[in-house]
């Protein structure tokens, strides 16, 4: 898969976990029912699973969008903190 089937790929796995992760309240999400899920279902470790919830809503698609072009561009498939 390229990267562009990747990534359509994982949008579509995780706006599954949030479905059932939305709350009853409008806008409420459970992240920690969001990182079991990742951890569980989608091979995350709890801690990678935690920081990507974290990068996710601290930093935005924009953001997050930008820092992947580059990864991309660098060739960089895995980072340096080993996740």
């Amino acid at each position: 898969m390229n990267e562009t089937e990747l990534l359509e790929s994982a949008v579509s796995e995780y706006r599954g976990i949030l479905a059932s992760a939305s709350g009853d309240d409008a806008g409420q999400l459970d992240t920690d029912r969001v990182v079991r899920d990742l951890s569980s279902s989608h091979d995350w470790t709890e801690h990678g699973a935690r920081t990507i919830v974290f990068l996710a809503s601290q930093y935005g698609a924009f953001m997050l969008r930008n820092a992947l072009a580059l990864a991309v561009a660098l060739g960089k498939e895995d980072g340096d903190l080993g996740f």
